[in-house]
């Protein structure tokens, strides 16, 4: 008698010893190219899968679930994930995982980047040097250091208080504003202190975002969180997209309140959100001397990204031998 093999969809391309280590237990349906599937042709994949390996570019929902019966897990290749239905998951007795750590060190990692090439107009010497007109030191492009600087980080969870670990050798005065204060030992051991979110605005040279988006932190640096920043401060998103508001962020530039603004992550992006953009804004992108943007390139770490889809992978197998996934954030309850 023959045994019927699982069925699992990849939706996204993922590393050739993920592919190999899931071949081994399933059959495979994988999006092979570097664009994601349109949601129909998601659903048609799905029909009769056993489970599904999603990522950032994916939408699971009530209408995906419905069409796809025999899922049993979604297995999600990131750590935000607002984009996916727990309710609806739970409800329908799949399992929901997610990649809780591995994202942690490259977007810290970036962030300072960030900081650091906003501060001191990387990006526009960069431009100076490629247009030719380059004869030797001027004294231009003066900028913002880090050493000595007061740098404000909203967030203190895994991504704030690895990001405030990489800052320890410049010598920066951190401030935090996070709903879940840290313990004095962690506050004393990261040389943070905690703030109200407006004197956090009003002290910080550097303002970085590193909490997820979710309906508390929906554009909650808005024209108002912006106003209270001290004029030429500038401002970090390598988190996502939505916690910041984009118009107001233009206007703040525009207006030379704003310093600078620099982000790896946009509204556009932030897929589960019906009003959402539908590309990033043209006024930022207007302002190339006081902005900086990377692709979403905060976990793009070649042996990071493999480790995540594997992660993802494994909890995939665990779940089709019945088991409890190790990186399930939901307790669905099976027939």
């Amino acid at each position: 008698m023959t045994t019927v093999r699982p069925h699992v969809v990849v939706a996204n391309w993922v590393h050739p010893e993920v592919i190999e280590f899931l071949g081994a237990h399933a059959r495979l349906s994988t999006n092979d190219s570097r664009e994601p599937w349109s949601a129909a042709e998601l659903r048609e994949r799905c029909r009769d899968a056993d489970a599904l390996i999603g990522f950032m570019t994916e939408t699971v929902d009530e209408t995906l679930l419905a069409a796809c019966p025999k899922l049993k897990i979604v297995a999600c290749a990131l750590k935000g994930f607002d984009n996916y239905d727990v309710e609806a998951c739970t409800r329908r007795g799949i399992w929901l995982t997610i990649v809780t750590d591995l994202l942690t060190a490259p977007t810290a990692e970036l962030t300072v980047g960030h900081l650091i090439a906003l501060g001191r107009h990387m990006p526009a010497g960069d431009r100076h040097i490629r247009s030719g007109d380059f004869a030797g030191w001027r004294p231009t492009l003066y900028g913002t250091g880090l050493d000595g600087s007061t740098i404000g980080l909203i967030g203190a969870g895994a991504v704030g208080k690895a990001v405030a670990r990489r800052l320890a050798g410049f010598r920066a005065q951190l401030l935090y504003w996070d709903r879940t204060a840290l313990t004095p030992d962690q506050e004393d051991a990261l040389r943070m202190t905690a703030v109200p979110l407006e004197e956090l605005a009003a002290r910080s040279d550097f303002v970085c975002v590193c909490i997820p988006l979710n309906r508390d932190s929906f554009h909650l640096l808005d024209a108002r969180f912006l106003a209270r920043m001290r004029r030429g401060a500038l401002l970090i998103n390598t988190a996502r997209g939505s916690v910041v508001d984009e118009n107001a962020v233009a206007d703040a530039l525009e207006s030379g309140h704003l310093g600078g603004y620099a982000a790896d992550v946009f509204e556009m992006e932030d897929w589960a959100l019906p009003d959402r953009p539908r590309t990033v804004n043209a006024r930022l992108l207007a302002m190339p001397d006081r902005t900086f943007f990377t692709p979403h390139l905060g976990s793009a770490v070649d042996r990071i990204r493999r480790d995540i889809a594997m992660q993802a992978a494994q909890d995939v197998v665990e779940a089709l031998r019945g088991r409890v996934p190790p990186h399930a954030i939901n307790a669905p309850q099976r027939d």
